[in-house]
C-alpha cells in the first residue's frame, strides 16, 4: 500500500502521555534549570556515551538547549521528550524520538537517565511508553534504537523493550574520545514486532 505523504507541521503530536511512573512531555520554556541539575549530578556517566556532555553547560546554555528543542518539537523535526516523576515532579531523565524520516514513518528512540534515578526501570518503562506512542500516535512503521556497542546498558534497555538487534556497524562513528567505534541498531517494525 503506497504510503501518502503529509507536511508533517499537519500532524497533530500531542504535549504529553504517562507510563506508570512517568509523565512524559515535551520541553517547554522554563525547563533548562531541570535538566541542568540533572545533567550536573550525571556527567561523569553521560560523559562515556554523550558527545554534548564533554563540558557541563551552564544553565543558560542548558534552557538555550530547552528552547531550541521546543521549536524543534513544534515544527515536527524532532520531538525531544523530558521524563518526570508523576509523584515526585523531579526530572528522571530525557528522551525522545529523532533523526524522524516522516515519509517513510522511522523514528530513533534515544535516552539517558539522571545518575540518582539509574537501575532502577524508569527508562526501560519510557521506552516501552515512546514506543507505543511512536506506533499508535504517529503511525510509525519503524522505531530504532542505535548506541556504541560496548554500552551494554542501552543494549539491555532495547532487548528489554522488544526491540531486535538487526546488526552492528563496524567502524561507523566516531566515539566521545575520537577512536572508531561500532554501533548496534535495534528495531521494531510494524507488522512484526507490533
Amino acid at each position: 500500500m503506497p504510503i501518502h505523504p503529509i507536511d508533517p507541521i499537519m500532524i497533530s503530536i500531542p504535549e504529553s502521555f504517562e507510563s506508570n511512573r512517568l509523565q512524559i512531555r515535551a520541553a517547554v520554556w522554563g525547563d533548562g534549570a531541570a535538566v541542568n541539575e540533572a545533567v550536573q549530578e550525571s556527567t561523569a556517566e553521560l560523559r562515556l556515551w554523550m558527545p554534548w556532555a564533554q563540558r557541563v553547560p551552564s544553565p543558560e546554555e542548558s534552557e538555550v538547549s530547552i528552547r531550541k528543542s521546543r521549536l524543534e518539537y513544534l515544527e515536527r523535526k524532532d520531538l525531544r521528550l523530558l521524563l518526570v516523576n508523576k509523584d515526585t515532579g523531579r526530572l528522571v531523565g530525557s528522551s525522545g524520538l529523532h533523526r524522524i524520516d516522516w515519509q517513510a514513518r522511522k523514528f530513533e528512540i534515544g535516552y539517558w537517565v539522571r545518575t540518582s534515578c539509574a537501575r532502577q526501570g524508569y527508562i526501560t518503562e519510557a521506552v516501552t511508553a515512546i514506543a507505543e506512542f511512536a506506533a499508535q500516535e504517529l503511525q510509525a512503521n519503524r522505531i530504532e534504537i542505535r548506541c556504541d556497542s560496548r554500552n551494554l546498558q542501552s543494549a539491555r534497555v532495547a532487548e528489554r523493550t522488544g526491540f531486535t538487534l538487526e546488526g552492528i556497524l563496524r567502524n561507523d562513528k566516531l566515539d566521545v574520545q575520537g577512536i572508531l567505534r561500532d554501533t548496534m541498531i535495534f528495531s521494531k517494525v510494524r507488522g512484526v514486532e507490533y
